[in-house]
Formats: C-alpha cells, sequence, structure tokens
C-alpha cells in the first residue's frame, strides 16, 4: 500500500520550491517601466479632471441646466456609487487579466464618457450629461486599484514607494487641473448660448485628450516586463497558479487586523478629501461671492501642495522604509491642517485662505499613496490591486456619507461647522492609525530572498537596468 504525504507537507515543499526559485530566479528593470506609469498617470488624471470639472464650477451648471446643487454634487458623488458594488468582479479581472486588459478598459471608457458628454451642450439634455458622468464613472473603477500593483509587478524595491507616488500623481494632478481649468474655459456669463459654447469647447478638449491616451495605451502598455524587478516579485510568478484562490486573498485580507484598520482611516482620510474637494466650489463662493475663479486656484494648491507632499513622502518611505511612523504622522498633520483650514476660511482674507489650503493638502492628498504602500507592505504576498480596491471602497462609501452630511450640515449650521464635522473624524483616524501594526512582510520577503540569494551555491546577478545587457 502506497502512503501519500500530507497536504501540509506537499505545501510546504511547494513553497520551499517557489522560493528556491525565486532566489535563482533573474531579476532585472526594464526600461519601458516609466513609459508604463506615466502613461497610467496621464489616463488617470484625465479621468479625475471630468470627475471634479462639475464640482469646481457647480454655480455655473447649476444654472445652465437648471437644476439643483445637489444634483451636480451627485455628479462628483456618482464615482463613489459606481465603485462600491464593481469593485470586486474588476479586482478579480485585474487578479486573473492582468493589468494591460485593465488598461484598456479604464482608458476607453473614459474616452468614451468624454464623448457622450458632449450630446448635452442644452440646458435640458442633463440626463445625457449624467450618463456621460456614469460611463466616466465605471472607468475610474478600472483606474482607482492600479498604482500599487503596476509599481510592484514593474519597479524595483528601491524604487517602488516612488512610482506608486507617481502613478497617484496622474490622479492627483486631474483633480488640480480640474480646479483650474473649468473656471477659466466656462466663465459665469449670463448668455445661455455663450455659456453652451464654453462648455463645449471644454468637452472637445477632454474627448480629444481622452481618445489620444487611449490609442497610446493600446500601442504602449504592456502586461508585465520580461524579469521580474524584485525577489518579492520573483516569487510572486513563481507560485503555481491554481495555488492563488481570489476568495481566499479577500478572506485572508479581511482577517488581517492591522489591514483592516488602515482600511476605515484611509476610508476616513480621503473621504474627507472627497467631500471637501466636491463641497469646495459652495464653501469659497459662500464666503468670497463672485471668486469662482480663485475657488478653482485653492482647489489647485490643495492638490500640487498634496503631490509635492505625495513625492517627498514616496521618497522618504524608499529610503527608511518607516511606513508606520510616517503614516501616523502625515495623519496628525492632515488634521492640523484642516483645522486651519476651517478657522481660516471666514476671515475674509483670500490668502490666508491659499496658504491654510495648501497646508492641508500637502498632508492630506500626500497621504493617499502612503495609504496604499503600506496596504501593500502589511498584505504581502495578496494581490496589490485586491488591497488597494478595498481601501477605495472605504474611501468611497466614506466620502458618499461626508460629502451628504457636510453638505446638509453647511446648509443648516454654515460651513464651520461642516468642516468641523470632518476635523471630527480625521481626529478618530489620527487615534485608530497609532493601533496599526508595522508588519513589514513584503519587505520581508525580499530581505529573506536576498539571504538566500546570498548563500555560496546561489547566483549573485545584481539587479540592472534591461539597457546595459
Amino acid at each position: 500500500m502506497v502512503q501519500q504525504e500530507p497536504a501540509g507537507a506537499l505545501g510546504l515543499a511547494a513553497a520551499g520550491e517557489a522560493a528556491a526559485a525565486a532566489a535563482t530566479a533573474e531579476v532585472r528593470l526594464s526600461r519601458r517601466r516609466w513609459a508604463v506609469v506615466l502613461l497610467f498617470s496621464s489616463y488617470s488624471l484625465c479621468n479625475a479632471f471630468q470627475w471634479i470639472q462639475y464640482g469646481s464650477i457647480n454655480n455655473v451648471f447649476v444654472r445652465f441646466y437648471g437644476v439643483s446643487t445637489f444634483a451636480i454634487d451627485w455628479l462628483s458623488m456618482s464615482y463613489m456609487v459606481t465603485y462600491i458594488p464593481l469593485l470586486f468582479p474588476v479586482a478579480w479581472l485585474l487578479d486573473k487579466r492582468g493589468l494591460r486588459l485593465i488598461a484598456l478598459a479604464g482608458s476607453a471608457l473614459n474616452a468614451l464618457g468624454a464623448w457622450v458628454k458632449l450630446g448635452s451642450l442644452k440646458p435640458h439634455l442633463f440626463p445625457i450629461t449624467v450618463l456621460g458622468q456614469v460611463i466616466c464613472s465605471l472607468a475610474q473603477v478600472f483606474i482607482l486599484g492600479m498604482p500599487s500593483r503596476i509599481a510592484s509587478v514593474w519597479f524595483g524595491p528601491r524604487e517602488v514607494s516612488t512610482a506608486c507616488s507617481i502613478a497617484v500623481f496622474g490622479n492627483q494632478l486631474g483633480i488640480a487641473v480640474g480646479f483650474l481649468v473649468p473656471p477659466v474655459l466656462v466663465p459665469n456669463v449670463e448668455d445661455v448660448e455663450k455659456l453652451a459654447y464654453h462648455i463645449s469647447i471644454m468637452f472637445f478638449a477632454t474627448a480629444g485628450m481622452a481618445t489620444a491616451l487611449f490609442i497610446l495605451v493600446v500601442i504602449v502598455f504592456k502586461e508585465k516586463p520580461p524579469y521580474p524587478p524584485s525577489r518579492a516579485q520573483a516569487l510572486i510568478r513563481s507560485r503555481p497558479t491554481e495555488e492563488y484562490s481570489y476568495v481566499q486573498s479577500i478572506l485572508c485580507l479581511l482577517r488581517n487586523g492591522n489591514f483592516l484598520l488602515l482600511m476605515v482611516t484611509y476610508g476616513l482620510n480621503t473621504g474627507c478629501f472627497y467631500a471637501l474637494s466636491t463641497l469646495l466650489n459652495r464653501m469659497v463662493i459662500h464666503h468670497y461671492p463672485g471668486e469662482e475663479v480663485n475657488a478653482g486656484r485653492i482647489g489647485l494648491t490643495i492638490i500640487l501642495s498634496g503631490m509635492v507632499g505625495a513625492l517627498i513622502s514616496g521618497i522618504w518611505l524608499d529610503r527608511t522604509k518607516t511606513y508606520k511612523q510616517t503614516t501616523l504622522v502625515v495623519y496628525i498633520m492632515s488634521l492640523v491642517g484642516m483645522i486651519a483650514y476651517t478657522f481660516t476660511l471666514s476671515l475674509g482674507h483670500l490668502w490666508v485662505v491659499f496658504v491654510t489650503a495648501g497646508m492641508l493638502g500637502f498632508f492630506m492628498t500626500g497621504y493617499l499613496p502612503l495609504g496604499f504602500e503600506f496596504a501593500a507592505e502589511l498584505t504581502y504576498p495578496e494581490s496589490e490591486g485586491t488591497s488597494s480596491g478595498l481601501l477605495n471602497v472605504s474611501a468611497q462609501i466614506f466620502g458618499i456619507a461626508f460629502t451628504i452630511s457636510q453638505g446638509q450640515i453647511m446648509d443648516c449650521f454654515g460651513t464651520k461647522a461642516g468642516n468641523l464635522f470632518l476635523c471630527s473624524f480625521l481626529f478618530l483616524g489620527t487615534v485608530m492609525t497609532a493601533f496599526v501594526k508595522a508588519d513589514l512582510r513584503r519587505q520581508q520577503a525580499n530581505l529573506d530572498n536576498e539571504q538566500t540569494k546570498a548563500m555560496p551555491e546561489a547566483c549573485t546577478d545584481p539587479i540592472v537596468e534591461e539597457s546595459k545587457l
């Protein structure tokens, strides 16, 4: 009678073989990696611009379409509503079919939504602009979970956090452009025909850009580099396909206490950012009537300062790997910035608002890539697309709740009460962040594989640029 080995022993043997294969695998950095991340960043920019292009001139679209401010707010919130039910199907596609299919779908839907909006250039055609915005919100589902996955699949361990920051940059820059450009292209003129003409210029330019980016994605965007860029990625590639279970991956994430804490704190911070971005025009116009352009510039200041913060955070993480400490400090400063913004908005001095908004943006917007990268560390070797997706679902849920609640509070009690509402949740998030443990599994995997690689019987090829071979 032949005895079978226990399943656990077979699993350990398979894991050992995978680790050995990863330790001896050839590791290279592809030259194409920068083109991939910059292209992704560009079509993410275009999609984020379409998210905020209505909210940044809320009062103009209210008058053009003859609808309520809440209806225009919902054009922004549609992005959040659409994301929640579609996250898991898209994350499953990302794991099963890979980066290229998701990139093609996201950029194609983004372009399609932009063209549909061109059919809504009459005041009675508001439902058409809603349809176009919903299509763009579908594109966003294929975009938001990609930064950490692109960074892990294409970049080495010394670049991964910086690459994730650059990938997130596009989305943030798109919001910045969405605050700056619409008030300039669509002035608040009385003549409805002239207003429709100005709106058409914005819609045509957006559709043309989105189409060009889709064509570039078809040509340039590849599934993965020919060789793994890191030992951790080599270990994932060496794992048998049948060993991976998408449902099991989600269950593992939901059993990870540190990740659950991070998911809630990320949702609180990013939800506050979504509410602030959506309602910024209403807040500024309330205290500074007729300052639509400056309202857009304040939004631009928030985002640009946040991009600087994100870049500095990414470089800092690549050098120090202090994920927990950096995340906590940035969260505390986001709270301080929100408090400063709350109490200076009504002082009557726009330059003060610019300063406090810049401080708020540096930390609040700069936190976004930190959350993605910390999650990737806490959940390795689970898919970065799944962990990022769960973070974004949390952000969308809190974003919807905060936007609706803050809008109602502002209508009843004023802007200061609405902003204090956000401050209270940022304080809660700060306290919860302090309880997240720095279990850096991805860094440990790289370390373990490097130690295995250093054994005498293993080869010692360095990580090199593809162009040098």
